[in-house]
């Protein structure tokens, strides 16, 4: 397939409906002198840490390069963008704003509203300083509430010429990904830390909507999820059973306790020495009123009943078709995703902040024919609108990602950009995928 395409009349070709692709810092960035030290820096010291034994200290070199990339987001005329700040760029070790770090982002985010792009920023995604993670990192309470005064820093310097901030990205990889399997920054391991880091995260989550809701009243100010659909590996009620407690644990975990202020019941299936360290007062302050909800797709999972003792689950492998990265393509989870969500919660407004594939892309001829990833867009955003005529309130959809990046553990070998990077030289080519997008964000009525 070479093009994308909706429903005639489909609400998401009206201009209502926001477009756009997104990045992160760390991924995309570069530029290592001018910050702090990160985990994700450290992380990539290990031995065998990154696939391809690569870090991020060029990446794509955006803080050099970044108007020829804003100049790609002019030509695919997109409505918003999503990109994260940086706390170690901005914030010094003693606390206090970075004036260089800062006027980057205050740079980008006029440059952006001068176009009329909407800036969508995220505060945190998963480059924690790491002289904060040599204290404990977020394993250790106070770290909240330093991300507390950093929200409040950034935020009175930016102000609300950022149209949509938002806490975190996916506080599962964070928590999970790095400190209960440690395949992720900073590479902890075990149950109890993982449980800690993600009530801790949770905890900051909630002291920086506080801090969203004094500084910048009229912007917009939520959080992004990211969530992978739990399906049996058959009807069988064990396997059934250890469906819902995967889902508690990987989606729930994070989603019920900002939506409802409370863990799920799963809590109650692990050793209490494992179970967070939630303090008086700490669920009301995780559970606050959000504009929005970011909702993170790639995939989902198959789990039927446990093997091992102590486990609560047992996670089968990804059936095919696969993407490069080695994940099932199933659009229709994503249908099923917004659907259960809006059928288990009252929902704010939704904004699918990631979507995409890594793929195997070559470049040949100065072409990436991406065909494959055009199908991918293609089909999952034909399921977005499914929910939202089963009325689901999505209000847009961003393309993870603008260019072929940093894929953190996997280093530079797999893409999930619509421009390709080649990272010898840094120069970029628009792939078909980004051809397909433009023309349908020109579709609009």
């Amino acid at each position: 397939m070479n093009s994308i395409s909706l429903p005639a009349g489909s609400p998401l070709l009206k201009n209502s409906f926001l477009y756009g692709t997104a990045t992160s810092s760390f991924q995309i960035e570069g530029d290592v002198d001018n910050r702090l030290e990160c985990i994700w820096d450290r992380f990539c010291e290990r031995p065998s840490a990154i696939a391809d034994h690569s870090n991020g200290d060029v990446a794509c070199d955006h803080i050099a390069r970044w108007r020829e990339d804003f100049d790609i987001l002019l030509d695919l005329n997109v409505d918003a963008y999503r990109f994260s700040i940086s706390w170690p760029r901005v914030i010094t070790q003693e606390g206090e704003l970075n004036p260089k770090g800062v006027a980057f982002y205050k740079t980008l985010v006029d440059a952006l509203n001068e176009k009329g792009i909407k800036p969508f920023v995220t505060l945190y995604h998963w480059d924690l300083p790491q002289h904060l993670e040599d204290k404990g990192g977020w394993l250790y309470r106070q770290t909240a509430f330093a991300f507390e005064d950093y929200v409040d820093k950034i935020t009175q310097a930016l102000g609300e010429s950022v149209f949509s901030y938002a806490t975190f990205n996916e506080p599962f990889c964070s928590a999970y990904l790095g400190y209960e399997i440690g395949v992720h920054a900073p590479g902890r391991t075990g149950r109890k830390y993982g449980r800690t880091a993600a009530h801790h995260i949770l905890l900051a989550h909630g002291l920086g909507m506080k801090v969203l809701r004094k500084n910048v009243p009229n912007s917009e100010a939520g959080i992004v999820l990211n969530f992978t659909p739990c399906y049996p590996a058959t009807q069988k009620k064990e396997d059934l059973l250890a469906t819902r407690k995967a889902d508690d644990y990987i989606n729930q975990w994070y989603m019920q306790p900002v939506m409802e202020g409370s863990y799920p019941e799963v809590l109650f299936d692990i050793d209490e020495a494992d179970r967070p360290p939630v303090e008086a007062g700490d669920m009301e302050t995780i559970c606050q009123p959000i504009d929005f909800l970011g909702v993170n797709f790639y995939t989902r999972l198959h789990y039927s009943a446990p093997k091992e003792k102590g486990a609560l689950y047992f996670e089968h492998p990804h059936q095919g078709p696969l993407t490069d990265i080695g994940w099932e393509i199933y659009p229709k989870a994503l249908y099923d995703l917004l659907t259960s969500l809006n059928e288990r919660y009252t929902l704010p407004p939704i904004f699918i902040t990631e979507n995409g594939a890594a793929m195997a892309d070559e470049l040949k001829d100065g072409l990436v024919n991406d065909v494959d990833r055009v199908d991918y867009y293609n089909a999952h955003l034909n399921m977005v609108h499914n929910a939202v005529i089963d009325g689901v309130e999505v209000s847009g959809y961003f393309a993870w990602s603008l260019l072929d990046n940093f894929e953190w553990a996997e280093g530079y070998e797999k893409r999930f950009g619509l421009v390709y990077v080649d990272f010898e030289t840094q120069k970029r080519t628009l792939k078909l995928s980004a051809n397909a997008y433009k023309a349908l964000i020109a579709s609009r009525i």
